[in-house]
């Protein structure tokens, strides 16, 4: 078969090429190319049911060659050669989730130069990332089209019940009304309750963490169709605990237990704080409620000399932390915090940094979806994030209200 070659925003990678020696950047060239090309010769067994020149029973199809294609990438320029199968049916789900947000960073960048916020910096950058310049014409097609499936993933109807969500929000800096200003990326993950695996549910930018924001988030899921839910972690953002009573009211709320600590920290002076906190996590690693609320009374009456502030304060939000003893043992250290989310938000600052001041709103929700949909992608493919085979059944709603004496 004659070889077909298309110059296309994807990767690639050359069959049974031998690494480079010496030079770091064309060994890691080369390594990208060969992990690609490997994933995609798998895809192709897998599709057909059969290695290459194998025959087999159940055989689904056959080979037709390859043909080349290239990828723009941070690495440089690639040259990948693609299975191609008779029929026309292999289509690499790698590459499509590759290209969302690489697509979305390219076109963030390149509007920052077509609006003329960018530097010779930005510039350069979209160059090497690209190998070529972007007509307005270019970007305004790709983004259109790219738009389109990150619109219809935002609106995706919540067909499974979800156990827990675990809530977040970072600041990005944003160009609106010719002006810089802050605005809140606010992040939903769901944790399935049949599989225990982890999805993000929504990606939003709003203005502040106001009521009205968070309003706005809980009736867009509700109105998805979520479902399920028995807890719900989160610092304590403002306006995030009207939101939940008015969408999902009788939800417990879990206070991050590590926001929580940090602010103990501004309670005391430097050189009490190692002894405070050790003491409070003594009371969140005890094995039932009933042994954390025996521990928080002795913490607090070996705080109470000279510390009066202190001791009501705790007194009047660690309730607010002790929600996640409704679940089994096995569960309840990775639902007492957002720190998972916090590891997820580093990676989300890690890649804006590179565009530092978003030109406006829709650029930065672009991106920020196009990120959100690998991960959540990834992360079908991992173990599960909660056991569930887990023995325990978390308690009923009404048990927990009267634990909590509400």
């Amino acid at each position: 078969m004659t070889s077909k070659t298309e110059s296309v925003e994807l990767s690639s990678y050359q069959p049974r090429m031998q690494a480079p020696a010496g030079d770091i950047d064309k060994y890691l060239t080369w390594a990208v190319r060969d992990f690609l090309q490997r994933i995609m010769e798998s895809e192709m067994t897998e599709l057909l049911r059969a290695k290459p020149s194998e025959r087999t029973p159940v055989r689904q199809g056959y080979r037709s060659g390859h043909r080349t294609r290239y990828l723009n990438t941070r690495v440089g320029r690639l040259q990948l050669t693609i299975p191609c199968e008779r029929s026309g049916r292999y289509q690499s789900k790698v590459f499509s989730a590759y290209q969302r947000s690489e697509l979305a960073f390219i076109a963030t960048l390149q509007e920052m130069y077509l609006q003329g916020v960018s530097t010779r910096r930005i510039q350069k950058i979209t160059e090497d990332l690209c190998g070529t310049s972007f007509s307005a014409s270019t970007v305004s097609r790709l983004v259109a089209q790219l738009d389109q499936d990150l619109e219809r993933w935002r609106k995706r109807r919540l067909t499974e019940e979800y156990l827990a969500l675990i809530v977040d929000a970072r600041y990005e800096h944003v160009r609106t009304n010719h002006q810089v200003t802050s605005q809140g990326v606010l992040v939903i993950i769901g944790i399935s309750a049949k599989t225990g695996k982890r999805d993000i549910l929504g990606v939003y930018v709003a203005n502040t963490e106001s009521r009205t924001s968070w309003s706005d988030v809980f009736r867009d899921l509700h109105q998805r169709g979520l479902t399920g839910v028995k807890l719900v972690v989160a610092d304590a953002h403002g306006g995030l605990q009207e939101g939940l009573a008015r969408y999902f009211q009788g939800i417990p709320w879990q206070r991050c237990m590590c926001h929580f600590k940090n602010n103990l920290r501004q309670l005391v002076r430097p050189k009490e704080q190692r002894a405070l906190l050790r003491d409070v996590q003594s009371i969140f690693d005890a094995p039932t409620l009933a042994h954390a609320r025996q521990r928080l009374q002795e913490v607090l009456d070996q705080w109470q000399p000279g510390h009066e502030e202190l001791v009501n304060w705790i007194e009047e939000n660690i309730e607010q932390c002790l929600s996640y003893f409704q679940f089994p043992p096995a569960w309840r250290i990775r639902t007492r915090t957002t720190s998972m989310l916090e590891r997820y938000n580093q990676e989300l600052k890690r890649r804006s940094n590179v565009i530092r001041i978003f030109p406006n709103v829709d650029s930065c929700l672009r991106l920020m979806t196009a990120l959100a949909m690998e991960q959540a992608e990834e992360w079908l493919e991992q173990v599960p994030y909660l056991d569930m085979t887990e023995q325990e059944v978390p308690q009923t709603q009404d048990r927990i209200c009267r634990q909590f004496g509400t």
